[in-house]
């Protein structure tokens, strides 16, 4: 997996690519963490080049949710695609998270 990031203003934008599990997922919580605690505060992941997410994808996702909820901050996920929707589905994290279709709509919505 790879991970694209990028900036608008002070948003970030971070784009995993590939597959998300248990053998990568430390690298994607460990980027997440050190801007979280730099002191991002909107934040938008991209999924539109992630094409299986894991439980342990899912677990960096929450732990995400969480510290921006602690700190007032906002997350966003966009362009998921349909195998990967399911699975957000399915855990019920559809329901913790705002949603939009694509990039540009999810960087208006946080």
């Amino acid at each position: 997996m790879n991970i694209e990031t990028e900036h608008r203003d002070d948003i970030l934008i971070l784009r995993p690519l590939g597959r998300l599990d248990s053998s990568n997922s430390p690298e994607l919580e460990q980027l997440l963490s050190e801007h979280l605690d730099a002191g991002c505060q909107r934040l938008v992941l991209d999924f539109s080049g992630l094409s299986y997410i894991s439980s342990a994808g899912l677990r960096v996702v929450l732990l995400a949710g969480k510290k921006l909820r602690a700190s007032k901050g906002k997350i966003v996920l966009t362009s998921l695609q349909d195998m990967v929707r399911d699975v957000f589905d399915m855990s019920g994290f559809l329901t913790l998270f705002a949603v939009a279709d694509t990039l540009d709509e999810g960087v208006a919505k946080v």
